[in-house]
């Protein structure tokens, strides 16, 4: 498979676990937090299933699309390791990360403490999306869509 076509099927899943689960989203208080903001695609399509829900992002720096970048005050920029240490227990209903970079060395770097941050972050009950397999023991691996391929995206619950 090309890298073009690998790159859609993963764009592809995320856009569909996230329809997917919007319902199960919106029986849960709390915010959304969308790790890896990038140009802004995703934060757009967070704001627009979870209208007059906060989206709290964050990024290295802001590089996305003026429309698809949050107010100042939902923006965290800086290391997201460290950033979102503040945002612990802050009991999101919804965690979103896509920050893989398909460099297993890196990518098993950031999963020595992305399982951790996503899971300290949710609320009880609270809902992960990830591009990264997550392991941490208060996250429940959740069924994934009709169509999606097991170990392209990722889907969890928090206990």
């Amino acid at each position: 498979m090309s890298r073009l076509d690998s790159f859609i099927r993963r764009l592809t899943a995320q856009r569909d676990i996230l329809n997917a689960i919007t319902d199960l989203v919106a029986e849960i208080d709390g915010p959304v937090l969308e790790f890896g903001l990038g140009n802004g695609r995703t934060y757009d399509h967070l704001r627009e299933h979870f209208h007059g829900r906060r989206i709290i992002a964050f990024d290295w720096e802001v590089r996305s699309y003026s429309a698809s970048t949050p107010e100042p005050e939902d923006m965290v920029t800086g290391n997201i390791r460290d950033s979102g240490q503040a945002f612990l227990g802050i009991g999101a209903a919804l965690a979103h990360a896509d920050i893989g970079t398909g460099h297993d060395e890196i990518d098993a770097v950031t999963l020595t403490w992305l399982p951790q941050l996503m899971a300290g972050v949710l609320a009880h009950n609270g809902i992960a999306v990830s591009g990264l397999p997550l392991e941490h023991p208060e996250l429940t691996a959740l069924p994934l869509p009709e169509g999606i391929k097991e170990g392209r995206y990722f889907l969890y619950r928090r206990a």
